[in-house]
């Protein structure tokens, strides 16, 4: 089932009590993940073929095993960590100097790690994905902060089996996105973010998005050219000391993540204005 068609039956108001920081993210992850539909509490089920937890496909339910298995082994990993130490590495808030708990954001939302769980915006972290993204970070304990010295997927270490899935999932999809925005909807997004745009004669569009405190990406769009046969590209590029607080795979998760999160914003701009000009 498309996620759209499962996005018409929720009430479309964002208000996280599923999990997912917006309606169409916690459609695609009914849709692509067989996440259980009735996390939402006000969903319309009329229609929807419910998948029964019992039988999602055995990959599946063996990665999502894994990865659950990955999260406790992380959260044991990080249960004895000074918080208080690494806040500042991480570009982290500990408040009151409480060991316990840190406060950062994640691609613009505010985020409570504590030793017990993970909570986002004030609700429960269920993605596990970006539980493990995020207890990576955290085990990470910092390093060297960036300096905007920026490099491409290409150009990190062993990255060579990471190069398409980075554009398959994120730059690929990244493109025509932001070809169907005005320059009134990318700012309204960057703002939302926490993210910085900026002019470059070269490109139609930069734009530097801190998907975690140490963890800036930086989104490179060249827009189509029918005239002369160029289509939409987008190229992201990390800080070069990116691989001090992520491997490579958390890494690539991340800008996956954050084209996600981009096209859930975009989606009712899409509909609601008209397109301008970008370039």
């Amino acid at each position: 089932m498309h996620p759209f068609e499962i996005l018409k039956q929720t009430p479309k108001t964002n208000c996280s009590q599923c999990g997912h920081p917006t309606c169409l993210a916690f459609a695609a992850a009914v849709a692509k993940t067989g996440e259980d539909a009735r996390r939402c509490p006000f969903i319309n089920l009329d229609g929807l073929t419910i998948t029964d937890a019992m039988e999602v496909d055995n990959l599946d339910d063996i990665s999502r095993q894994q990865d659950l298995a990955l999260i406790e082994h992380l959260k044991e990993k990080t249960a004895n960590l000074d918080l208080n130490a690494i806040a500042t590495p991480l570009g982290a808030e500990n408040p009151k100097n409480d060991n316990g708990i840190l406060h950062f954001k994640y691609l613009g939302r505010q985020v409570r790690f504590s030793k017990h769980d993970i909570r986002m915006e004030g609700v429960p972290l269920v993605d596990p994905r970006d539980q493990i993204l995020l207890y990576n970070y955290i085990y990470s304990c910092g390093g060297r902060n960036p300096d905007n010295n920026w490099v491409g997927m290409e150009s990190l270490p062993n990255s060579i089996s990471k190069i398409k899935t980075l554009a398959r999932y994120c730059e690929d999809k990244l493109a025509p996105c932001l070809t169907s925005l005005s320059r009134q909807d990318i700012q309204n997004i960057a703002a939302q973010l926490g993210a910085d745009t900026e002019h470059d004669p070269t490109s139609s569009l930069v734009m530097t998005v801190p998907v975690l405190p140490m963890i800036p990406e930086r989104i490179i769009f060249w827009a189509e050219e029918p005239e002369d046969g160029f289509t939409a590209k987008v190229k992201v590029l990390f800080d070069q000391y990116v691989l001090d607080f992520l491997d490579l795979e958390s890494l690539v998760f991340s800008a996956e993540r954050m084209a996600e999160y981009i096209i859930d914003l975009a989606a009712p701009l899409t509909h609601s204005s008209p397109r301008q000009d970008n370039q």
